[in-house]
């Protein structure tokens, strides 16, 4: 198949949206098929670009927190490129996609979307998401204005699934993970000098509102063992110089980066535990890179986050926004290293079923599938 992917951004890998597109795309490639990109940044044989929206500084600044570029679509571009495709495949519902979706209906080239913008990302941002109403009121303007022109969307888990059916969306939805990286198995190493004697707690993730970092770093203070604990934030984002802030308060230094996948995964093999803390999340394929590679992980139980879904006991789950509880996880875990021990291989275990070839297999199926009933319309 000739694929065609269309996002604002794909160049820079700072947000898992943009890292699980990348990888889905050199995964299709290695299964054969040909894949081109409309994305802002620099053009190259694969790649179709356009420009990006040029914003109010405040506004602008809302959106580089999300790690994000907002791309203004070009009607050249996007016709050029999807006459060259046997299917689109959008990934953002804004400007770009939405221009893009007229233009394959209009030149009868079949499409489908997937649901990686999850509104709380957007009302956490702007402070504003204890406010349901605005929440719902984002699905449904993302539903009117964009995803009911598809009849296939791709959901990354069995939550945002429910939340498209739950504010009416009607196209078959395909729950299928974004996939990891077979990098990332279960893997152990000595720790370098700065982690031995410590007992290594990890999260991965965007240092942004709803990804709630500011929990671990309470609940590490708040712990029995918290001379022993140290905190590693893989991430960057707008709340850097304030973690690192308020991680003073902590007897060991909490190390903040963003790290590239193989100082990652020998991070990972480092680490004693991984925490989640987020309260809002559509999948978080960091959890399960952590898991897969043998880290049993600690999850909020938000409402608003589909990462409660990979806990395998109750010991794995605290109650959300609660570091009080997290503390007593993490004690637990600290208390019970056979236990624990224990539960690494079964995570491991558990993690290959999202192998990243066995979801790209998956999403094959569904373009095929819209192509097929597209011939038959």
């Amino acid at each position: 198949m000739k694929i065609l992917l269309v996002m604002d951004q794909f160049d820079h890998t700072n947000n898992g949206t943009t890292m699980s597109a990348v990888r889905f795309s050199e995964s299709l490639k290695n299964h054969g098929h040909e894949v081109r990109i409309v994305s802002t940044g620099k053009e190259s044989p694969d790649k179709y670009a356009v420009r990006s929206y040029h914003f109010p500084p405040v506004v602008k600044q809302i959106i580089q927190n999300q790690g994000m570029t907002l791309a203004k679509p070009s009607r050249e571009v996007l016709k050029k490129a999807i006459t060259w495709a046997d299917i689109v495949h959008f990934l953002m519902p804004f400007p770009l996609s939405i221009q893009g979706a007229k233009i394959a209906k209009e030149l009868s080239v079949p499409a489908t979307a997937a649901f990686h913008v999850q509104p709380e990302n957007i009302t956490y941002t702007l402070k504003i998401n204890k406010v349901e109403k605005i929440n719902t009121a984002l699905y449904q303007g993302f539903k009117n204005i964009f995803y009911n022109q598809f009849s296939h969307i791709h959901c990354p888990s069995n939550f945002i699934a429910e939340e498209l059916r739950k504010n009416g969306y009607t196209a078959k939805l395909h729950v299928i993970s974004n996939g990891v990286d077979p990098d990332f198995y279960y893997r152990k190493i000595d720790k370098i000098p700065l982690l031995r004697g410590k007992f290594v707690i990890l999260m991965i993730g965007r240092l942004a509102n709803e990804k709630r970092q500011d929990l671990l770093i309470e609940a590490a203070g708040l712990s029995k063992y918290r001379d022993q604990i140290c905190l590693i934030l893989a991430g960057q984002g707008p709340k850097k110089k304030f973690y690192e802030k308020v991680g003073k308060k902590l007897p060991n230094k909490v190390l903040i980066d963003f790290f590239d996948k193989e100082k990652l995964r020998d991070i990972i093999a480092m680490s004693d535990l991984y925490v989640h803390t987020a309260d809002a999340e559509s999948e978080a394929i960091s959890c399960i890179e952590a898991f897969c590679s043998g880290l049993v992980p600690v999850i909020s139980n938000s409402p608003k986050s589909a990462t409660p879904q990979f806990a395998l006991n109750d010991r794995c789950l605290f109650n959300a926004g609660d570091p009080y509880d997290l503390a007593d996880k993490i004690d637990y875990f600290i208390e019970h290293p056979k236990e624990k021990r224990g539960l690494e291989k079964e995570y491991a275990a558990y993690g290959k079923q999202y192998n990243i070839e066995d979801c790209v297999y998956r999403m094959e199926e569904m373009f095929r599938e819209a192509i097929d009933e597209y011939g038959t319309m």
